[in-house]
């Protein structure tokens, strides 16, 4: 049986998480994944997390996420699962992972953005709890990634 660890993001993480994000279809041509990794390691690189499975054979990141608190509300970003394993229980046990540890920041409410084309997502953070918000999501890029 393979056990699944969480742990926090370490450099050498680079390449496996943004293979995954890739897999999972999260990479966007106007973001490169690169420098938002970089980004997250100067800002609550606690919040960075990966999730790897221990085999005798190796260790292999099998999930990641972001997350970070504002002090008004907390986010998570780029959370992705190995599409073989997902209904696995591990997107659950990172979500709760972030959960407890912005509770313990004291982060009063949970946010993030998923694709409206995105029924698998909207589908799993249903039964974690989130419900839709009543808002319209703007934005706009200070920094060009490409």
């Amino acid at each position: 049986m393979t056990e699944y660890a969480i742990r926090t993001f370490e450099t050498g993480d680079t390449e496996q998480v943004v293979a995954l994000w890739t897999e999972c279809g999260l990479i966007r041509p106007w973001n490169d994944p690169n420098r938002d990794i970089a980004r997250k390691r100067t800002v609550q690189p606690e919040l960075f997390l990966v999730a790897e499975s221990v085999t005798d054979a190796g260790r292999d990141i099998v999930a990641v996420g972001m997350a970070g608190f504002d002090g008004h509300r907390g986010w998570v970003n780029y959370l992705a699962v190995k599409p073989a394993l997902q209904g696995s229980g591990l997107g659950r046990r990172l979500m709760a992972e972030f959960e407890e540890r912005l509770l313990s920041l004291g982060c009063p409410k949970l946010s993030l953005q998923v694709r409206t084309s995105n029924e698998q997502a909207l589908s799993f953070y249903e039964t974690l709890g989130y419900v839709v918000d009543p808002v319209v999501s703007m934005g706009k890029r200070l920094i060009p990634d490409v």
